[in-house]
């Protein structure tokens, strides 16, 4: 059973640094495309950032470009995405999402199972 289990949220002040995890049982997690989305207070989902099923690329949207970087350990089933240099536009709820493919994509039509979301607010 696919189980995604986020992790690392929690309230930070603009400029400052958090991790997030995404544990990924249930599945060949190595064979599958990861990505992260958000979801901002009133706002839609926005596709963040992904990486293909061997790690060796990643895809960002430009709004955070430069300042994360998603990762993953494909021996612990689990994908990370470090962010720094946060911004009060970066609250929302964040949420991990498998790929039904190897290759990243940004469309999240193409993201067959979501986890239940960890909340992120940059505030001072």
């Amino acid at each position: 059973q696919v189980q995604l289990v986020e992790s690392g949220g929690g309230l930070a002040q603009p400029g400052g640094s958090l991790r997030l995890s995404c544990a990924a049982p249930g599945f060949t997690f190595s064979n599958y495309a990861m990505s992260w989305a958000r979801q901002a207070p009133g706002k839609g989902l926005e596709w963040v950032s992904g990486i293909n099923a061997d790690g060796s690329d990643t895809v960002y949207t430009n709004s955070v470009k430069g300042r994360f970087t998603i990762s993953r350990d494909n021996a612990k089933n689990t994908v990370y995405l470090q962010m720094n240099s946060l911004k009060p536009e970066d609250t929302a709820l964040y949420y991990c999402a498998k790929s039904g493919i190897r290759i990243v994509t940004m469309r999240l039509n193409d993201y067959d199972y979501w986890g239940q979301g960890t909340q992120v607010t940059i505030s001072s």
